[in-house]
């Protein structure tokens, strides 16, 4: 089941392993400012499916693998 938690967490993780700031990475993948990778690591908001895939197109990971939905992030 998918819990925002866990989608949370790892994009922070994602992020701070790249070494990328909110804003490199609102800029990588579409977004106009860092407030929404803000809002999305603090589980305040969830990011459209379009953001969602560009983030795990970014990191190389799977779109199960951001939202909790596998343990594995590599793309079957």
């Amino acid at each position: 089941m998918f819990k925002k938690e866990i989608f949370a967490d790892r994009l922070k993780y994602l992020r701070t392993e790249h070494n990328l700031s909110m804003l490199a990475l609102a800029t990588a993948v579409g977004l106009k400012s860092k407030g929404a990778i803000n809002q999305f690591e603090k589980g305040l908001n969830l990011p459209s499916i379009e953001t969602l895939v560009a983030l795990a197109d970014y990191f190389s990971v799977s779109v199960d693998y951001l939202l909790g939905l596998s343990d594995k992030p590599e793309r079957q």
